[in-house]
């Protein structure tokens, strides 16, 4: 008797709320780089959300990435330099029930790392889908 795999088809019918990291690292607009990157590295993650504001209500503005991180220090000194002049494009957002194949179509349209996984009725934030999420998908066996 064989195993059978599942097809790559099968597995980006997968919802988001099976691949996605649960909880979500946020910094305000104002943050400096350093501490965003401070942030990454203390937690092991690629990215940190930028919201708005401090208060945990405050409203999605958009994703630095650790990308982001190093194209800035290549620039000046991180501690120079803010969260939201980094993320100068507006976060990418997706619903915990939506398709794996529905969050690649759309990092692939963005050219996007991350997506935001957001609360559909309240729209707060309550994880991140990576392309390295997708990638354990995908790989599995």
């Amino acid at each position: 008797m064989t195993a059978q795999s599942t097809s790559t088809p099968n597995r980006l019918e997968l919802s988001i709320r099976e691949a996605m990291h649960v909880g979500v690292l946020t910094c305000s607009r104002d943050a400096p780089l350093s501490v965003v990157a401070e942030l990454m590295a203390r937690y092991g993650v690629h990215c940190v959300v930028v919201t708005d504001g401090p208060d945990d209500g405050a409203a999605l503005w958009g994703v630095v990435s650790d990308l982001d991180l190093v194209a800035a220090a290549s620039v000046r000194d991180l501690g120079e330099q803010t969260a939201g002049a980094t993320a100068a494009t507006e976060a990418l957002t997706i619903a915990p029930d939506e398709t794996l194949g529905r969050a690649a179509q759309l990092m692939t349209e963005h050219g996007a790392a991350h997506l935001v996984v957001v609360d559909p009725q309240t729209l707060r934030p309550v994880g991140v889908l990576s392309t390295l999420d997708l990638a354990a998908v995908l790989s599995a066996r």
